[in-house]
């Protein structure tokens, strides 16, 4: 039996990724979208050590929040306005009074 192996090259199609530094406006947005994961994930945990892991991710998510718009502010850009049913509208309306 004679077994044929055939190898047919390929064309590499080129991937353009985009490596630039992102804005500050894309960084509170995807800080944003990460503690909505982190808060789902917090009130879906069941195992005590998952929820600690949970706090401690929504507490540091929320202290690089507050750092991002204090920096926006600063640089006198504007926020972006939270979606009226985000599960974080409260907890940040508690970081930032």
């Amino acid at each position: 039996m004679k077994v044929l192996f055939r190898q047919e090259r390929s064309e590499t199609i080129p991937v353009e990724e985009d490596f630039s530094c992102p804005t500050l406006q894309e960084d509170i947005e995807k800080t944003r979208y990460a503690l909505e994961i982190a808060y789902a994930g917090f009130d879906n945990a069941t195992n005590f050590d998952l929820i600690d892991c949970y706090i401690y991710e929504v507490n540091s998510l929320l202290k690089r929040y507050k750092y991002l718009t204090e920096l926006a502010a600063a640089e006198k850009q504007t926020v972006p306005e939270l979606r009226p049913e985000s599960p974080i509208r409260a907890l940040i309306g508690q970081v930032f009074g």
